[in-house]
């Protein structure tokens, strides 16, 4: 294991990301953490928190607007040259083959071609890919492409392996298998592995995850983010031995620790500084989770089939959703008005029992009087109806987006916009001609 003493493989000092000259919006402010040998380090946050950018710029794939980042003790020029990333896209190329795909990492390694052949062989064999050297992309199921990724990673043999939510495009079993062959990798669990991977010598990991339980199961230390901006909210060590079981109770306790942390940051009480800052709060427009309606109105069903007060990890529990994607549909409900969230409570509101009550249409125009409450709503009525024709295309409304919440995919706010406004009948969208306009 690391010690504080040893000279980390990577570090961000007091790193901020702006998304413009005039550093006015930041997608991360003030991060400061290090990765050392011996180590997996998980961070975990909601979406748009800066996860990725914080990846990104740990790894010299993009340049900080302020702060340090040093690379084995050295201020980074260019990209950390010990490190490898596996994208959680897959990134294949179509027209390679498995064996190929893997070669690309080894392009300016200085190897000749039989100690290249031999590496290639070998990450084939760690990895799991025997079979499918010759096979192309589009051969393989997702979780034999994300293998491919993995291999091309190791064949580099870095010391830090950075992995940007490599499980998230899998199916849950797919997924479940792959992460436990990560860990028995950089584990080093077992005489055989250790003989197969003599030379990829991953010393680290740092995983970017909104997988709760994924971030206990691997990491020994886990990074919490908070959002708007981007910034570190705590970091946990996970101390529970080796090798972990997903149902020990101090696994359990740890998920549990984690998931408070977790709504605390996605759900936080309303502070008196807060309610007593109105026209500041005004003229901001609010990020949407990106759920759909129809997700908010199941997690109403359900609040009512338990007399409208659950747990929120009750809840989540009945629902069966990633537990992120839980809360992102109990904050969408409270921003509507149908939701209220005391502590780890998800109650219904007297607004949630009306529209329960309520007939299709009278839920519609409900929610048609709630959305016109929020003022992302409100901004996009406001210039529709300056429109000509009360028309605009899309463009207009993401760089819109773009310039009021940087910090947010501006196309998933576009889609999550579009979805809760068609189905209130407050505007429409004409994905032919790519314009919003007013019913």
């Amino acid at each position: 294991m690391s010690t504080m003493t040893e000279t980390p493989i990577c570090e961000a000092r007091d790193v901020s990301v702006a998304y413009d000259a005039a550093r006015s919006k930041f997608a991360i402010q003030g991060v400061s953490v290090a990765v050392r040998a011996g180590e997996i380090v998980a961070i975990l946050g909601p979406s748009g928190c800066g996860k990725s950018t914080l990846l990104r710029t740990l790894i010299g794939l993009q340049k900080p607007t302020s702060g340090e980042v040093l690379a084995d003790g050295r201020v980074l020029a260019g990209v950390h040259p010990r490190v490898a990333l596996v994208f959680q896209s897959f990134a294949l190329y179509p027209w390679l083959t498995v064996r190929e795909n893997i070669a690309v990492a080894l392009e300016g390694c200085d190897l000749d071609t039989a100690e290249a052949e031999r590496r290639i062989a070998r990450c084939i064999d760690v990895i799991g890919l025997e079979g499918f050297e010759e096979a192309y992309p589009k051969e393989l199921s997702g979780g034999m492409k994300q293998r491919v990724g993995f291999a091309r990673a190791l064949a580099r043999g870095p010391a830090l392996l950075c992995m940007d939510e490599p499980f998230s495009a899998l199916d849950f079993f797919t997924a479940e298998g792959l992460r436990r062959e990560v860990y028995r990798l950089v584990m080093r669990v077992g005489d055989e592995l250790n003989r197969k991977a003599q030379d990829i010598n991953v010393q680290s990991v740092l995983l970017i995850t909104h997988n709760i339980e994924e971030a206990v199961f691997l990491a020994e230390r886990v990074v919490v983010m908070g959002c708007d901006p981007g910034c570190i909210r705590q970091v946990v060590p996970v101390s529970l031995p080796h090798p972990r079981d997903y149902n020990a109770p101090a696994f359990q306790a740890m998920v549990q620790r984690l998931r408070n942390v977790f709504v605390t940051e996605l759900l936080p009480e309303e502070t008196t500084a807060q309610a007593t800052a109105p026209a500041r709060k005004a003229a901001t427009l609010e990020p949407l989770p990106a759920v759909t309606l129809s997700e908010v109105l199941g997690v109403i069903e359900v609040l009512k089939q338990h007399a409208g007060d659950m747990d929120v990890f009750k809840l989540d529990e009945v629902i069966d959703f990633d537990f992120g994607r839980a809360l992102s549909v109990v904050k969408a409900g409270e921003m509507l008005g149908f939701l209220d969230t005391p502590g780890n409570r998800v109650l219904l509101t007297e607004t949630g029992q009306t529209l329960l009550a309520s007939d299709t249409n009278a839920r519609k125009e409900l929610i048609n009087r709630q959305l016109r409450l929020l003022k992302t709503f409100q901004f996009i009525v406001r210039i529709l109806g300056k429109a000509e024709e009360k028309k605009l295309p899309k463009e207009v409304v993401l760089e819109e987006f773009a310039m009021h919440l940087p910090s947010q995919d501006p196309e998933r706010l576009f889609e999550t916009m579009v979805g809760w406004a068609r189905y209130a009948e407050l505007f429409g969208y004409e994905p032919q001609t790519e314009m919003l306009y007013l019913y």
